[in-house]
């Protein structure tokens, strides 16, 4: 603050630090986006555990329960919805965007990932 015990140069440092908030490069460090970030966690979440449904099936040799097809579709609402989130996140203002940079390959990974063993189940 300012103040009559402190020097005048003291006085000019801090109104320096002061006046540098306002201006565009001395700005403070932005916050993640609250929904990138959840956009990682509900990617990376269907991403496990789509991973999680191939590692029972494959150690059931295939005999799986019919749980980890219905864990397979959450997966894959999750992985939806993590893209969904990630759009959502880059609307935010005055963020960082880098989580919803993230999240959106991620979840779209799991999309592409889900629906690759789907058609191949298919054939």
């Amino acid at each position: 603050m300012f103040g009559v015990e402190k020097s005048a140069g003291e006085r000019s440092k801090e109104k320096e630090r002061k006046q540098r908030g306002a201006r565009k490069y001395g700005q403070a460090d932005l916050k993640p986006s609250r929904k990138g970030t959840l956009s990682c966690i509900s990617g990376g979440a269907g991403l496990l555990l789509l991973a999680g449904c191939i590692l029972g099936a494959f150690a059931a040799r295939g005999k799986a329960p019919g749980i980890v097809g219905g864990l397979a579709i959450l997966s894959l609402i999750l992985s939806v919805n993590g893209v969904r989130l990630a759009i959502a996140g880059f609307r935010e203002r005055d963020r960082n965007y880098l989580v919803c940079k993230v999240g959106l390959p991620v979840s779209f990974a799991s999309i592409v990932f889900f629906l690759a063993l789907f058609i191949g189940g298919l054939s």
